[in-house]
């Protein structure tokens, strides 16, 4: 089996999956008000494209465990396989979860884009405008937009339900999600939290503050979680679902501190968002937190007293960005990418994984670690 191609058939059948889902809700909606129409399409150009890293995850996590079946055959882990449409509506449900996060997200980060568009309480706030409506603008948007992440939530709460209805390992799968839907949500509460709340707390904690919000605003979620449902899905035994969470921690972190790195340093035409949003937006990540320790007292203070300005202007985000990489941190963060992707990498060979999936995992791990985007 061709790992890539195998990698982007599933996901082309993610993609169609999630628009005959939206298919469906839109006909429903419709019987409802013919609003429902501009409101979905909107919806449809959020879910579009993305980098489908989560649904990836699910794919290698169920292929891991259902190819390395001793009866395992030529079609096992394959669009042949029974259980691969099940492993596609786990994916769909993923992806439905991720767009309701992505909205609910940029509402609290107060983001004007998302991959180069509009996010979608500007987009709502654009539709208020050109329909001349009565009222403020950008707060129906911001209204409007929490009402179209609930909705999204209960679509991949719908879809999760689905996929997992008539399985034989559904109560697991759907558990699983459960705990993904609660750490992640407590993990964006976190991260409000340290925005308000870091200069109450002891500063010798706060790196360690900015990790356990790494590791439950993003690690679990983007990795761990999408590799253990899939591995459920499939019927892992203890030992591999150890291996796999042993490799997709690591690699969730790996992923979110280029993620940091990205919010400061990356390239707008790239990333599709800002340059330095993250400084504008006062997340105090790993990144900012390492740089926070090197720094002079005044170069610290000054940073203090700037993250989390909205107003910040380029000139500002340049000293800011020269502090921090005066400070080292990004190298040190760097560091601490490469020896995550190597705790993984090295988790991977401790289950009887299947060894296509191993091949594959070990790429993703190279692919989301290095990203600039």
């Amino acid at each position: 089996m061709c790992l890539v191609s195998a990698q982007q058939r599933f996901a082309q059948a993610v993609e169609s999956s999630i628009q005959q889902y939206l298919d469906e809700r839109e006909r429903a909606l419709t019987e409802l008000s013919s609003d429902a129409g501009p409101l979905l399409r909107l919806v449809r150009d959020l879910v579009s494209g993305g980098k489908r890293v989560r649904s990836a995850f699910v794919l290698w996590g169920w292929h891991a465990v259902t190819a390395a079946r001793p009866d395992a055959s030529h079609t096992t882990g394959t669009e042949q396989d029974p259980e691969w449409h099940d492993a596609v509506g786990v994916a769909t449900a993923i992806e439905l979860f991720h767009a309701a996060a992505l909205v609910h997200d940029d509402i609290i980060d107060q983001s004007d884009t998302r991959r180069g568009r509009p996010a979608m309480h500007r987009a709502l706030e654009a539709m208020h405008r050109d329909g001349e409506w009565v009222g403020d603008a950008g707060a129906w948007g911001q209204h409007a937009a929490v009402l179209v992440g609930d909705l999204l939530l209960n679509w991949a709460d719908d879809r999760m339900l689905r996929a997992c209805r008539g399985t034989a390992r559904g109560h697991a799968v759907h558990d699983a999600y459960r705990r993904m839907r609660e750490e992640v949500t407590f993990g964006q509460y976190l991260d409000v939290l340290e925005e308000a709340a870091w200069i109450r707390q002891d500063p010798a904690a706060l790196l360690d503050r900015a990790h356990t919000v790494a590791v439950y605003k993003s690690a679990k979620y983007s990795v761990e979680a999408p590799l253990t449902l899939g591995a459920l899905l499939a019927g892992g035994e203890p030992g591999q679902l150890e291996a796999l969470a042993g490799y997709g921690l690591p690699v969730g972190i790996a992923f979110q501190m280029r993620d940091d790195l990205l919010g400061v340093f990356g390239d707008p035409e790239v990333t599709g968002k800002p340059a330095g949003d993250d400084l504008r937006e006062g997340k105090r990540t790993v990144l900012v937190e390492i740089a926070r320790q090197r720094l002079t007292p005044g170069v610290r203070t000054m940073l203090d007293e700037l993250l989390g300005d909205r107003e910040l202007d380029e000139r500002q985000i340049a000293i800011l960005q020269d502090a921090i990489q005066r400070s080292e941190a990004p190298q040190r963060l760097e560091a601490l990418i490469d020896r995550a992707v190597g705790e993984a990498l090295e988790s991977l060979h401790d289950g009887d994984l299947s060894r296509s999936a191993v091949l594959e995992l070990e790429r993703l791990a190279d692919s989301v670690a290095k990203r600039d985007r």
